[in-house]
């Protein structure tokens, strides 16, 4: 591609997706998330018209990294500092730029555990179970949902993953068969989410041959297994619908709600780590601010400096 040839914005990005496609077999919805980056970019640098890639400067990259740092979080800029890097090795790789675009993306100063987990309350939690009503359709199933989520800090994946045979009725007990850490594990089943999955089974869970436990309830795919997305959907319904404030919307709330207890509640972070299923105890280790006895200690006043 010669350096003086033009470009339509579309046809740009269309080569650099078709590139990333075919050379790092990118899933569409981590090209979806790049090109939203990379649309912005060339449009602030070169306008929407006929593009010249050749005339991306460093301080095109520099200005436009500092347009979003105040409406994007540090954790969000280290994925736009991915994407643009992403989009500059494509013009390199076609001869349209040289190494000195990705040199002058800005650092972004992020530290790890730098943050609280943010977690619901318990009265913030019972208003979100107390929310259900189990006369409507599909009802007994969602809160069965969220009563797994927010006693077992199951992964939405784990959820949709259940099946029939993983419940251990006599024993009180539940098997995940596969977890991040590449084993399975196998947790006490809480009474209160046990008797949701029962009521749910017995009472309104289609007629299937399906072993997952939680299914379809409507449409051409009533009876087939739910996916990953749609327990995420039932978590966020159920948040909108109990008008809780959550610190984020989603499954996860409630996975880091489960793991805040267990901390406040006298649990190690290697018992934390065990029970969420963590592959690094790294992962665990932001709820130890929330271990205070444990923090002051850490906090002992100096001893006095004899001079």
């Amino acid at each position: 591609m010669a350096h003086h040839d033009l470009w339509t914005l579309d046809a740009l990005i269309e080569a650099y997706k078709q590139h990333q496609r075919r050379t790092r077999g990118l899933r569409e919805r981590t090209l979806h998330g790049y090109e939203r980056l990379a649309r912005p970019f060339v449009r602030a640098a070169l306008g929407g018209g006929p593009i010249d890639p050749t005339h991306f400067s460093p301080r095109d990259v520099i200005e436009f990294v500092a347009s979003l740092r105040d409406r994007y979080s540090p954790r969000s800029m280290k994925f736009v500092r991915t994407a643009l890097r992403s989009f500059f090795r494509f013009l390199r790789a076609e001869g349209l730029c040289d190494e000195r675009l990705e040199a002058a993306i800005p650092a972004v100063a992020h530290w790890r555990l730098s943050t609280l987990p943010r977690y619901l309350s318990d009265e913030q939690l019972d208003q979100v179970l107390s929310s259900f009503d189990v006369a409507k359709p599909f009802g007994r199933r969602d809160r069965a949902i969220v009563l797994c989520l927010s006693t077992l800090g199951l992964r939405p994946g784990e959820v949709a993953g259940l099946r029939l045979e993983d419940i251990d009725w006599r024993g009180g007990t539940i098997q995940l068969r596969a977890r991040k850490t590449g084993r399975g594990a196998v947790l006490p089943l809480p009474r209160e989410a046990g008797r949701a999955i029962a009521v749910y089974l017995r009472e309104e869970r289609p007629t299937t041959d399906e072993r997952r436990v939680f299914v379809q309830h409507r449409g051409s795919r009533r009876g087939g297994p739910i996916s990953n997305t749609a327990v995420t959907g039932v978590a966020v319904r159920a948040l909108q619908r109990a008008g809780v404030e959550a610190p984020f919307g989603g499954a996860y709330v409630f996975r880091h709600t489960v793991a805040s207890r267990l901390v406040q509640r006298g649990a190690s972070l290697k018992e934390v780590a065990d029970f969420l299923g963590h592959r690094c105890l790294d992962t665990t280790a932001i709820y130890a601010k929330l271990d205070l006895p444990a923090l002051r200690e850490v906090a002992l006043p100096w001893p006095e400096v004899i001079r």
